[in-house]
């Protein structure tokens, strides 16, 4: 069997009225990790996120670039063969799509298989050594 995780719609298994640092151990159980993983990459996803002074607030209040970056830093965390990634970059700062870019690039780099699909083209040539373009006619 191939592990893989899926970077898409991220978030939308979040509990709302749960804390930042609670929905991590959500969100990195549904996508298969197990606790002992989480509680050792735990400070790497905050760290990653780069909302470490809300993670200990209700999701509720987040905005959703602060979600895509959350549940994005929970998924990158992972070590699945196959890194599904879907316009995961289309909400967030500059900084923290280089940051993506930055980890989808490590993953690929070790070895694994990341299947990107953007309409960033720019993106799309910095990270992909190959890619499949479909243009609508």
């Amino acid at each position: 069997m191939v592990a893989s995780a899926a970077c898409w719609k991220l978030g939308l298994d979040f509990t709302l009225t749960s804390p930042g640092a609670k929905n991590i151990y959500l969100n990195g159980t549904i996508l298969g990790m197990k606790k002992r993983e989480i509680d050792k990459r735990f400070d790497e996803i905050v760290d990653f996120s780069g909302i470490e002074k809300f993670i200990d607030t209700p999701v509720k209040r987040y905005s959703s670039g602060m979600r895509v970056r959350l549940a994005f830093s929970v998924a990158a965390h992972l070590e699945p063969e196959i890194l599904l990634v879907d316009e995961v970059l289309a909400v967030g700062d500059a900084e923290f799509q280089k940051k993506c870019l930055g980890k989808m690039g490590e993953v690929a780099k070790g070895g694994r298989t990341v299947l990107f699909v953007s309409h960033q083209m720019e993106a799309i040539l910095n990270l992909c050594p190959s890619f499949l373009r479909v243009r609508k006619r």
